[in-house]
């Protein structure tokens, strides 16, 4: 079947290009969704004549995308769900969801815009493509954890945390050792006792240095009478 192109279509042609494809595809996805027509003679020429305002409108349209694009990109949308030790969601996250938490950012998307081959099923970090306009595209960051607290973990190692995970152990006894140094160290009232303590001692061993000098000046003028007489 063929069809005229109204906008760039991805491993298909460019807008205005007369492209043969699946009937199907065409009747499910290109005509509805107004990326296409059937490409009848009177078809073509009121594209022909339509053409310098379509790009137009296009070239404007992908000027808005790029701004949108320019502050989309490389952002991090956190989904928490319910996972397994080995970090196999109960569940998984579609591109319904990853477009509600894109449009929660702040930033106006639908799911035939979010480009997942297939459902995210597990925990970590997931690179998405978002497709702003035909020709503009943004990728951004899907991680997926079981709270938000793992979420801020992954976030800053990298690495997806699950059972027996090497990373995982080590984030844990990172916070067992912090959770012990907090636990021994004193309250605000010890360490100002043992401040306190350690000023006494450094005042009585200055104390002691001048009683000893004092000491050692009258000897040495006794001796010095002594070989005088």
């Amino acid at each position: 079947m063929e069809v005229i192109l109204l906008e760039r279509i991805e491993k298909l042609g460019q807008m205005g290009d007369v492209v043969t494809v699946k009937p199907g595809f065409a009747r499910n996805y290109l005509l509805p969704e107004k990326k296409a027509v059937t490409a009848t003679s009177e078809n073509k020429e009121h594209f022909e004549s339509q053409r310098a305002q379509l790009e137009a409108t296009n070239l404007e349209l992908k000027s808005e995308a790029e701004k949108v694009g320019k502050k989309l990109d490389g952002q991090k949308v956190i989904m928490v769900r319910q996972a397994g030790d080995a970090g196999q969601l109960y569940g998984s996250v579609s591109a319904r969801d990853i477009a509600d938490g894109v449009t929660e950012a702040g930033f106006s998307v639908d799911r035939h815009q979010i480009k997942l081959e297939n459902p995210i099923k597990a925990i970590g970090l997931h690179p998405v493509q978002v497709a702003l306009h035909p020709e503009v595209s943004v990728s951004i960051v899907v991680n997926v954890a079981r709270s938000d607290e793992e979420a801020e973990i992954q976030n800053r190692t990298g690495e997806a945390i699950v059972s027996g995970d090497e990373d995982s152990d080590a984030v844990e006894e990172l916070v067992e050792e912090l959770d012990a140094e907090e636990a021994n160290m004193p309250d605000e009232d010890e360490a100002a006792k043992q401040e306190a303590a350690s000023e006494a001692v450094a005042e009585s061993d200055e104390s002691s240095d001048e009683t000893s000098g004092d000491t050692s000046d009258e000897e040495s003028s006794e001796e010095a009478g002594e070989e005088e007489e």
